[in-house]
């Protein structure tokens, strides 16, 4: 199996769970760490997938790598290569499709429940889990839903949370945390966050973390196995019957 491409944007924002999951089943990968200068490949032929994390930029900044990762999306959808998308790298992933990427109503940070959009796409996206779950927010900005493609996902403070198109999920919450990654943002942040309702403070976000963790890692065991389908199903047997 070819190795699916990672593209890291921050330091501290790397595929956290999501790599933990592909070292257990073993799926190769590879992290292209965009954060210390390396160049984004221009081949999408070496790879069986591409995983976008997050970051603090806008995919609207003037950074010739982001110009960069648009054209390389838009050469993958196309090849109809699976393609996954976290926060910012959902954002790259609307704006390359055609949507668009704009300001969010309000910050959404922390924990935050999310509701599934019912229809056939989330049915099996989504498959056997509950109408609303807990997830992951940290973004100001939102994405608009391409053309041709199926939201799934949508939560009080921001209306688009994921979509699906052919082999593409994009995801606005963050699914990939840890615990060590929740308490890295929060503690990095600390003095930064303004609390209220869409805004938790880091003592918020790190209250009765492990269980959330587990629970959130559950909720992307579902999403990383689908997503993942098409790539390894020899590989995946046991991903749905972790107990």
């Amino acid at each position: 199996m070819r190795p699916i491409r990672i593209f890291r944007h921050a330091t501290g924002e790397g595929p956290g769970y999501l790599r933990e999951l592909l070292d257990r089943h073993p799926i190769p990968y590879e992290l292209v760490c965009i954060d210390n200068g390396e160049p984004v490949p221009q081949t999408i032929d070496d790879v069986s997938g591409l995983v976008f994390m997050g970051g603090p930029m806008s995919v609207n900044d003037p950074l010739p790598w982001i110009a960069e990762e648009l054209k390389l999306i838009q050469r993958a959808a196309e090849a109809r290569l699976p393609l996954l998308g976290h926060c910012l790298g959902a954002q790259l992933i609307s704006k390359a499709l055609g949507g668009t990427v704009s300001a969010n109503p309000v910050q959404e940070i922390g924990w935050h429940p999310v509701q599934i959009i019912d229809g056939p796409a989330s049915r099996d996206w989504l498959a056997g889990l509950p109408t609303s779950f807990q997830a992951f927010h940290w973004h100001g900005e939102t994405f608009t839903i391409p053309a041709g493609a199926t939201p799934i996902l949508r939560s009080r403070y921001c209306e688009s949370q994921g979509f699906v198109i052919d082999n593409t999920l994009a995801l606005q919450c963050h699914v990939e945390m840890t615990a060590g990654l929740v308490c890295d943002w929060a503690e990095a942040a600390r003095t930064e966050l303004v609390p209220g309702a869409s805004v938790q403070s880091a003592q918020q976000m790190m209250q009765d973390l492990a269980h959330r963790v587990t629970e959130l890692n559950r909720i992307a065991d579902v999403l990383y196995t689908r997503w993942l389908r098409p790539l390894a199903r020899s590989q995946l047997t046991s991903i749905s019957a972790r107990p």
